[in-house]
């Protein structure tokens, strides 16, 4: 006699269905968007620091820089008719966005219904996690090229202060870049540069790879970088360091470091591997110009950027961030899972960065020369 459930169908308990009714895997869709969100949020820190525009109905923002004008004393009797040279002076900056940025993977239901874990929560916070690489990317690199910069402003009599460009020691060596008081005084240097070109000090924040965040807790003591309140645990935790002359310090494997991605190994920097690595530790600098397929910014090739740059320190108009979509989630259903019994779940983003305010950038570089400007 065949077995037969008392179990009315109606009873069970759908963890995927909205109160009670409709699809019952409906709310598998919200579980995947809150992971992927999840993973852009907390591995992108450049979208924070700059600033940032929805963009709508349109392939591209405009963004308008005034220039300085000049005070004079009024004389007796004439017309006030505003400044003989026109002033203030103009300009604009344009940013268009990328073509769409992607990130995918087909979840095949069976192997979800073999695996022992949530497939799917893994996969998408991976998916978060490559948007965000790629947008921190984009971002640092606009940066640094706008500290390579002059001023949009460059009327006559009234050019505007350009981007900064500061050396991190006094060889040739790229180890300058990790040395503690070498870092510290082009801290101070960058600070000194951007009060004496007229940049607020609201909003100031470097950029740094890791190695160079860690030997700058290992150097603290008497010199003032570590907050007193957070000794101990915070400080072991690698949250002791809070700012070094009113700028914030954050650290990133997306920088562009000497021609690599966040960290640098052998040669003259003086840092060995710890083996490993894998494929995408120390990752080279790539061809990212408005040449590149998709991309509709400049920025840069990997010979243009270089290989001297080591930090960026900037403020929050350094460089903008047009949004026109996202991030967003999309996952298969229906007709098509059904046809290839499994979902393709797809993260994305529409966004361009470029520089905006170059006086706003600083780059600090090793070695003779700074790198150059394209």
């Amino acid at each position: 006699m065949a077995f037969q459930s008392s179990v009315n169908p109606a009873q069970l308990t759908q963890l995927g269905q909205a109160n009670l009714a409709g699809e019952t895997r409906a709310l598998y869709l919200k579980l995947f968007s809150g992971e992927m969100f999840k993973g852009f949020q907390r591995n992108t820190i450049a979208r924070d620091l700059i600033m940032k525009r929805t963009l709508k109905n349109g392939k591209s923002l405009q963004f308008i820089f005034t220039g300085r004008t000049k005070s004079e004393f009024h004389t007796p009797g004439n017309s006030i008719l505003g400044d003989s040279n026109n002033a203030p002076p103009v300009a604009e900056k344009t940013i268009t966005v990328d073509d769409l940025l992607i990130s995918s993977a087909f979840v095949y239901e069976l192997d979800e219904v073999l695996s022992h874990y949530d497939l799917r929560s893994e996969i998408s916070r991976k998916i978060g996690y490559a948007l965000a690489e790629k947008y921190d990317r984009l971002a640092f690199r606009a940066i640094a090229r706008g500290a390579r910069k002059a001023s949009p402003i460059s009327a006559t009599g009234y050019v505007e202060p350009g981007g900064t460009q500061i050396r991190v020691g006094a060889t040739t060596n790229d180890s300058d870049a990790y040395v503690a008081s070498n870092l510290v005084s082009a801290f101070y240097d960058a600070a000194s540069a951007l009060d004496e070109k007229g940049v607020t000090s609201d909003g100031r924040v470097a950029v740094l790879n890791p190695r160079q965040y860690y030997e700058l807790i290992q150097a603290v003591g008497s010199n003032g970088l570590v907050n007193r309140d957070a000794q101990g645990t915070a400080l072991q935790g690698g949250n002791g360091i809070i700012e070094i002359a009113g700028i914030k310090i954050y650290k990133s494997m997306n920088i562009p470091f000497l021609g690599k991605y966040g960290t640098a190994y052998g040669g003259t920097t003086g840092v060995t591997a710890p083996g490993n690595t894998g494929d995408f530790v120390g990752e080279s600098l790539e061809d990212a110009s408005d040449l590149q397929t998709g991309i509709n910014n400049d920025y840069g090739t990997a010979a243009q950027f270089g290989s001297k740059s080591c930090g960026l320190i900037f403020q929050k108009e350094a460089a903008g961030m047009v949004e026109a979509i996202g991030p967003q989630v999309q996952v298969t259903s229906g007709d098509v899972s059904v046809v290839y019994q499994g979902d393709v779940m797809l993260g994305r983003l529409a966004c361009g960065c470029d520089y905006l305010n170059p006086a706003a950038s600083v780059e600090l570089y090793v070695g003779a020369s700074a790198p150059s400007d394209f």
